[in-house]
Formats: structure tokens, C-alpha cells, sequence
């Protein structure tokens, strides 16, 4: 989608948006109109309860010339402190229009002094909101497909157009987030994924690094391959780093995303009924990725490398059984009990390369890793799990700002020694009690010490059943505005 700034309303064919505070009046936002129009779009208001809630709409058609422009008056509300209120306030008109057979949107800031950074956020919001992947859809009703081609913001102010270019590079790898977690999985797994992600990130300057099965073996991931072994799809191990900061030596943040590119539970398998979901169990790895081609696109003046432990989980003659013991690249000995409880196997095994090549001071894991997540939160916050409280405030701070939302959730040695083993160092799964904060404990014995490490939970955040602020139902691109925004926050001052 296209989208430009400009100090006045264009010419021409267009839907017009004005965005109004709570205390605002009416009759001012409306200046330019004749007073026909004014009294109509105030009664139209009125008509449907329009209270200026941020991101509601009233909309009506008012006479413009000799022909009829589609008017819509969106709330901002009264809370100027919430940091996510303007990609709302995009958001929502782009869901409004999106197939209304608009083609254009103008969204008119005149008079509300809200700044070149503010525009630009409603922009990112717009086009967010628009993300569709109709690849696979031969067939499509007309009424359904998009029209809404072009935004236009009139009087952002200065710093709209280099706001926008940072914003625009989130958007890239906020989509190419959402395209991998929405092909399904006979198109998307371990080889593949490393070849989209190799099409899209070595072009811009990230280095690749792909271990393969039998280097992964050489390195004793038993872990890893465990999982992996039920499956024809070969594993591997992806690592992406991106140097910008002015010190090429300066330790890198680490990100490591569980890539499980289709989990069927193994032989512990899951429920048919829904089944189909689990493309999306490689969310974490997908933000990963989508994370480093944000950092690269704009040229981000830190060190980050994103490593993604990619497998599929399939029940198979082969396939590893509960009970069977693995041994973990760490060296530490793993009791399987579950091996729907797969995650935290690829990640122990990631975790600890990672660390041994990078010798990072932080490390964050991002995983679709437990359904008691969804249980605890719902599908309005991740669980993050930290062993550092400043780098739990840091990425708090990131996801308020972002709208991907995190709340800190509690560890400690009662629920660790939940996971100890009778006949090896650890099992992989324990009680239903307490299901998310075991499995977070379980990955924290593969941090080494002195690490700075979160544990992010995004099992409730990857795929929306129903439309959100900016997302319609399907993959949401979780985590990549979050993780930009905590790099650029923090590690490029």
C-alpha cells in the first residue's frame, strides 16, 4: 500500500477521515465544509452514538462539489499516554475500508498538532491493518477482495516521511513474519524456511550461517534431533546475524526462536480436531526472522543474531517414545515423558549453541511453547519469564509501546524441582500444574551463568481467530515490533 504525506487535502476521488478528542468540538474538526455538511456529519454522529471512544467510527457521505465524499469521523478518545492509540487509530480505518471500494484514504491531522512521529504510527497501523495473503485463492468474490490502494495523511507535521521510513522497515518484517506463519506446512518446513528466510535477509546484508543434521549430531544436540528423528523433513539449525553497531566486536544481543514447522505431537500426538494449527508452532523462529529483517531494512546500528531451531514433529516408526532419555548438547540428560512437550527440546539444544558461539550477555527465546499460556493469559498478553529484572522492565517497557503486550510471570526453585527426573537430570514435562512456569524453568538449566535471559510465551499471540487492531484473523506478526523497538531502545543509544 502506498502512503505519502502532505501539508494539504489532494484533489480528486478520495475518502476523507478526521480523527476528533473526546473535548474536542465538532464544529471545529469540520472547518472547510459548507454548512450543510457540518450539520449533517454532526447529526449522522449523533445518530450512532458517536462518543469519540478511540478508534470508533461514524460515517456518513456529504456533498462536495457535484459529487458525494465518504466522510468518516474516528474517536481518538482522551488518553493521549497510550503509546499504541495511533496505529488504532490506522487500524481501524483501514478495516473499515479495506474492500469498501475506496481506493484512496485521506486522513486529515490539520489543527491537532500531533507531529511527523504520530502520522507515521497511524500510517504503520493502516498498513498493517491491510496485510492479506490470498496466494492460495483462486476464487475470490469481488465484494471481497481489496480495494484500498493508497494513504494520505494530510498535516503530520515535520519528521512524518523519516518516522515512516523506520516504521516501514518494522512493516517488511512484521509481513514476512506473517507470511511464514501462514503457509502451511507442506510448503513451509526446516529446508524451505531456511531458503525464504536465506531469499530475504542475505540480500541485505545479514549473514547466514545452517547447520545440518549431521553437524548438529557432531555437537551432541540429542535434544533436537530427538524430535526431529519421527520425521522425513531433515532439521536444521539457522543463525542470522546482523553487525550494525559501530563496534563490530561488541557482544550481540541474542534472539532464539522455536521453529517447529509442524507439530503433530509426536507420539504423544494431539487431538485431530484442530490439528491443522500447529503450521504455526514455528511463531517464535517466524518472529525471529521477521525481527532481523526489520534491524537490517533500517540499518540498525546494533549487533543481533537470531537463531532458529527447525524441525517437525511426526509420529513414525522412528519417532522418539515417551520414556526414552536424550542427551542435550549441554551434556545434561533429558527423560522424555511427553513428546508433545517437544519445544523446550529444540530450544535447550539452540539455546546452548548459541551461547557457545556468540557468548552473548542477553538472550531471549521466543516459543509457541505451552497451551497454558492461552489458559493463563488468553490471547491479550505473552508470558515473559526473566531471570533479570531490568531486562524484564526493558522488554515490558518495548511491548506497551508496540501493543505486543507482556506480563511477567513467576519462577523459583519449588516449580524447578517440579521438573527433576527419578533416572536422568531432568523430564521434559511435569504436572498440568503450573504447565507454563515448568517449562520455563526447564529452559532456564540451559542458561549459563550470567547470562541476562527472557523467556517469551507467544503460544497466545501468533494467530488471531477473530480480527484485532491491526490484524485480521490469522497470523499477527507477534513479537517483531516488540523486539525492535527493545534493540533500538537499549542497544542503539
Amino acid at each position: 500500500m502506498k502512503v505519502s504525506f502532505a501539508a494539504q487535502r489532494p484533489e480528486g476521488s478520495y475518502a476523507l477521515a478526521i480523527p476528533v478528542w473526546d473535548e474536542d468540538m465538532l464544529a471545529d474538526r469540520l472547518t472547510g465544509f459548507d454548512e450543510a455538511s457540518r450539520t449533517l456529519a454532526a447529526r449522522a454522529a449523533d445518530a450512532q452514538r458517536f462518543e469519540r471512544e478511540a478508534a470508533t467510527i461514524a460515517e456518513t457521505f456529504i456533498s462536495e462539489g457535484d459529487s458525494a465524499r465518504r466522510l468518516l469521523l474516528i474517536g481518538l478518545g482522551g488518553k493521549r499516554d497510550d503509546e499504541a492509540l495511533y496505529e488504532k487509530i490506522g487500524g481501524a480505518l483501514t478495516a473499515k475500508l479495506l474492500c469498501s471500494g475506496e481506493t484512496r484514504l485521506v486522513i486529515d491531522l490539520a489543527n491537532l498538532s500531533l507531529g511527523g512521529a504520530a502520522a507515521a504510527r497511524m500510517a504503520f497501523g493502516a498498513v498493517a491493518r491491510a496485510w492479506r495473503y490470498d496466494l492460495y485463492r483462486t476464487k475470490l468474490n469481488t465484494k471481497a477482495k481489496p480495494t484500498l490502494e493508497e494513504i494520505v495523511i494530510v498535516g503530520g507535521g515535520e519528521g512524518a516521511d523519516e518516522a515512516w521510513n523506520q516504521k516501514s522497515a518494522v512493516l517488511d518484517g512484521i509481513s514476512f513474519t506473517r507470511e511464514l506463519v501462514t503457509e502451511p506446512a507442506n510448503i513451509i518446513y526446516p529446508e524451505s524456511f531456511v531458503d525464504r528466510a536465506r531469499k530475504h535477509l542475505e540480500p541485505l546484508g545479514v549473514e547466514i550461517e545452517v547447520l545440518d543434521e549431521d553437524q548438529m549430531r557432531k555437537l551432541g544436540m540429542g535434544a533436537l534431533l530427538g524430535v526431529a528423528q519421527g520425521s522425513v523433513q531433515a532439521p536444521r539449525l539457522l543463525a542470522l546475524r546482523w553487525n550494525g553497531a559501530s563496534d563490530p566486536g561488541k557482544k550481540p544481543v541474542v534472539l532464539v526462536g522455536k521453529g517447529v514447522t509442524f507439530d503433530t505431537g509426536g507420539i504423544s500426538i494431539k487431538p485431530a480436531q484442530g490439528m491443522e494449527a500447529m503450521k504455526w508452532d514455528m511463531g517464535g523462529a517466524a518472529a525471529v526472522v521477521g525481527t532481523l529483517k526489520a534491524l537490517a531494512t533500517r540499518k540498525a546500528k546494533a549487533n543481533v543474531v537470531g537463531v532458529c531451531a527447525l524441525v517437525e514433529n511426526m509420529p513414525d516408526g522412528k519417532a522418539q517414545r515417551p520414556g526414552d532419555i536424550v542427551t542435550s548438547m549441554s551434556g545434561q540428560t533429558i527423560e522424555v515423558i511427553n513428546t508433545d512437550a517437544e519445544g523446550r527440546l529444540v530450544l535447550s539444544d539452540a539455546m546452548t549453541w548459541a551461547q557457545r558461539q556468540y557468548k552473548p550477555e542477553v538472550m531471549i527465546d521466543l516459543a509457541t511453547l505451552t497451551g497454558a499460556m492461552i489458559i493463563s493469559l488468553g490471547h491479550e498478553f505473552a508470558g515473559m519469564f526473566c531471570n533479570n529484572d531490568d531486562l524484564a522492565v526493558q522488554l515490558a517497557d518495548a511491548g506497551l509501546k508496540t501493543g505486543d503486550k507482556l506480563w511477567r510471570m513467576p519462577m523459583g526453585d519449588a516449580y524447578n524441582k517440579m521438573m527433576d527426573s527419578p533416572i536422568a537430570d531432568m523430564k521434559n514435562a511435569g504436572a498440568r500444574e503450573g504447565g507454563s512456569i515448568t517449562a520455563a524453568c526447564f529452559l532456564e538449566r540451559f542458561v549459563d551463568e550470567g547470562v541476562k535471559w527472557a523467556h517469551l510465551d507467544i503460544a497466545g499471540m501468533v494467530w488471531a481467530d477473530k480480527p484485532g487492531a491491526l490484524w485480521d484473523k490469522g497470523a499477527t506478526g507477534f513479537g517483531v515490533a516488540l523486539l525492535d523497538r527493545f534493540v533500538a531502545d537499549n542497544y542503539e543509544k
